[in-house]
């Protein structure tokens, strides 16, 4: 296992960009402002990841660019992943934003054997490294990019939840970079890429593209930014359709989130959960 978050590593990475840890916001909604247009939502499919390495693009490509959309689902996001015929598919992901580590959660998916992807941001690693490098030890869970400042990706600075996002192409290769570069110090190569607030202006998901990553979505919230009670957090993810990425958050433990997926996993059966990595290969059919 590498070595954690090294002061080097950390410094070189803040360089990138600076500014304060954030909490989870609840993506819900899409939100605008005058100057964008909100696109109508549209579902994409993961598939397969076929490089092998991050390149990041330069700013100057996207020079001028005006962004025509922002919201939660755009063209270029993905919302579902692939399902198999007689079994119900389910993605569940999890956010770590900043502040705590809600223990209780990850217990309960190792007792019931169920798969999760976990959306790291910098600022919550650098809180937890020793947590860090046990859950990226961890063959149940796939470990992936919730960005350097946990902040909306855009090239324009537009808000959500009155959290700024960035605002230039260059701070937005910085949101994915640094905590990619941060990862990468825990022996993590990075594919997914969830934005903090999961707000996303239409340019800088495709700078997202061009560097070689994939936006993790959601089609089912499943604890509304950590706010909802057991029972309804129960309910969302008893209720998701074939093929949903559920998005919760296991930052706040002392929210309903894991009593809420221990009701939901002690009650289905049959379901097929998945991680979102680059073939979808670590899969646990749920029988409880």
């Amino acid at each position: 296992m590498p070595a954690p978050l090294t002061r080097r590593r950390f410094l070189a990475a803040s360089l990138l960009l600076t500014g304060g840890a954030v909490s989870c916001a609840r993506p819900t909604e899409t939100m605008s402002d005058p100057t964008t247009t909100v696109t109508s939502t549209r579902m994409e499919t993961a598939a397969p990841v076929t490089q092998t390495s991050a390149r990041m693009p330069a700013p100057e490509a996207y020079a001028g660019e005006v962004p025509q959309a922002f919201g939660t689902h755009l063209p270029g996001i993905v919302d579902t992943v692939p399902t198999t015929p007689g079994a119900r598919t389910v993605a569940l992901t999890f956010d770590a934003c900043s502040g705590l580590y809600d223990a209780a959660l990850i217990q309960v998916l190792r007792e019931h054997r169920v798969p999760a992807t976990l959306f790291l941001a910098q600022p919550w690693i650098e809180a937890h490294p020793d947590i860090t490098a046990e859950l990226v030890a961890d063959p149940l869970f796939h470990i992936e990019n919730h960005g350097t400042r946990h902040v909306p990706l855009t090239v324009a600075g537009q808000p959500a939840y009155g959290i700024h996002g960035t605002a230039s192409p260059a701070e937005a290769i910085a949101e994915i970079r640094g905590n990619a570069d941060t990862l990468a110090g825990f022996g993590v190569q990075s594919r997914w890429f969830r934005a903090g607030t999961a707000h996303y202006d239409d340019v800088a998901v495709r700078i997202a593209g061009d560097a070689g990553m994939q936006i993790a979505g959601f089609s089912v919230n499943g604890d509304y930014g950590a706010t909802s009670g057991a029972h309804a957090v129960a309910q969302q993810i008893i209720g998701a359709p074939d093929g949903a990425i559920v998005l919760a958050h296991m930052n706040h433990p002392g929210s309903g989130t894991a009593a809420g997926v221990r009701q939901a996993l002690s009650s289905l059966s049959d379901v097929r959960f998945v991680l979102l990595d680059d073939h979808q290969h670590r899969v646990a059919p749920h029988h409880p």
